[in-house]
């Protein structure tokens, strides 16, 4: 079948966002099909220059910033406040993470946004959100997870504590503002209005904290770390097997009575302390324990090849070079190739949406530094002889 439409088809999308959060709910919107153009500050997404980079690319700029188009605008000028107002007369969005007030000092804040252009749907993305008494800190995917008390349940009991191992805050306040910008696009094809969308870092996290925040309002039990194991489910962790370890979710009453009958142990499914799912996870220890002491004798694979065909989810504990060679996720596009002018030959992570009448577009690469500056400007009316104050901020381009 041939598509010729994408889901955001003619929705265009100033990102004016730097790092992780802002850029990768940005890069979603490019990978449903938006127009969304990039707003650099001269010099470019810090980003550019992160370890790896060849002069203004990098291997992690281009991770989450594929699909855009790229300009060049010194926001604190004159003549770039003038440009950045004409775009917005033909913006559907904006996105922002600037620390609260910067957008404000720049006269660029939704306040004075909204007035002149109702339609507009304004998102910021920042480390505490826009109002409160933290608003003004900066926003930091380690700090957030400290605060949101994500760290503080991450790791193993008894240890220094540890941060997840993605920016999931980071990424979790994307996914959050993407969510709303497609919900006030809707809300926008019934009303014609725009809005301030407003989330954060923190909030993220706390919003993520779904088990922790049961366990806690309504046992009243300040959640720990547990390491690999589940809070309400037992057995549902890393096992160890006698050549490293395989994850098994066998919580239920139903796979854990098929997971007692695998091991051997039928008898464990009456035992007074593992028959229901709150006693289980009451007494994990000791079951992990009588587990293991099984499991271990055996191989991963041994384990993993009677586990599947006992209907027990189980899987291995892949590394990013394992999962990238996986065939699942490799048939399922989840690896995608293209051609850089600086970086060559280039593989990303591709989009996990799949969508049959508007599938995504993940396979054009990044911008370069300024790479689009004329052609934008261009599109808003500027002549030739108008564009060359604009290309001195944008690299070698012109």
């Amino acid at each position: 079948m041939t598509h010729s439409r994408t889901a955001l088809d003619g929705i265009r999308v100033l990102d004016v966002t730097q790092v992780m959060a802002g850029p990768f709910c940005a890069m979603q919107l490019a990978d449903l099909g938006a127009d969304v153009i990039k707003v650099e500050p001269p010099g470019g997404d810090s980003t550019r220059r992160m370890a790896g980079s060849v002069g203004t690319d990098s291997a992690a700029f281009n991770a989450v910033n594929r699909g855009k188009r790229g300009i060049v605008l010194d926001l604190k000028t004159p003549a770039g406040k003038v440009a950045f107002t004409r775009l917005l007369g033909v913006t559907d969005v904006l996105i922002e993470n600037y620390r609260p007030g910067v957008m404000r000092a720049f006269g660029l804040d939704y306040a004075t946004l909204g007035v002149r252009y109702p339609a507009l749907i304004y998102a910021s993305i920042s480390g505490y959100g826009q109002t409160g008494p933290n608003a003004s800190k900066g926003g930091f995917d380690l700090i957030a997870q400290g605060v949101s008390g994500l760290m503080s349940v991450t790791g193993e009991p008894g240890r220094p504590p540890v941060k997840v191992g993605v920016p999931l805050t980071d990424l979790g306040a994307a996914m959050f503002a993407l969510a709303a910008i497609l919900a006030a696009l809707h809300y926008r094809t019934r009303t014609g209005r725009g809005q301030h969308i407003d989330t954060s870092l923190v909030e993220a996290g706390v919003a993520l904290s779904v088990w922790e925040s049961a366990q806690y309002f309504n046992e009243g039990i300040t959640p720990g770390p547990l390491g690999s194991a589940h809070r309400m489910l037992a057995p549902y962790q890393a096992i160890r097997c006698s050549d490293g370890y395989i994850t098994v979710g066998a919580g239920t009453d139903r796979l854990f009575w098929r997971f007692c009958d695998l091991l051997g142990h039928a008898e464990w499914a009456s035992d007074p302390n593992y028959v229901n799912e709150t006693l289980r996870v009451r007494n994990r220890a000791a079951l992990i324990e009588q587990i293991e002491a099984i499991t271990a004798e055996r191989p991963r694979e041994h384990w993993l090849v009677r586990l599947e065909a006992a209907g027990v989810p189980c899987g291995p504990i892949n590394d990013y070079a394992e999962a990238f060679a996986d065939p699942h996720l490799l048939a399922r596009q989840m690896v995608v190739e293209m051609d850089h002018p600086t970086l060559g030959r280039t593989r990303t992570p591709g989009s996990p949406i799949k969508l049959s009448e508007t599938p995504t577009v993940v396979s054009r690469r990044a911008p370069l530094l300024g790479e689009h500056t004329r052609d934008v400007l261009r599109e808003i009316g500027y002549g030739d002889d108008e564009i060359p104050q604009f290309m001195a901020s944008a690299g070698s381009l012109d």
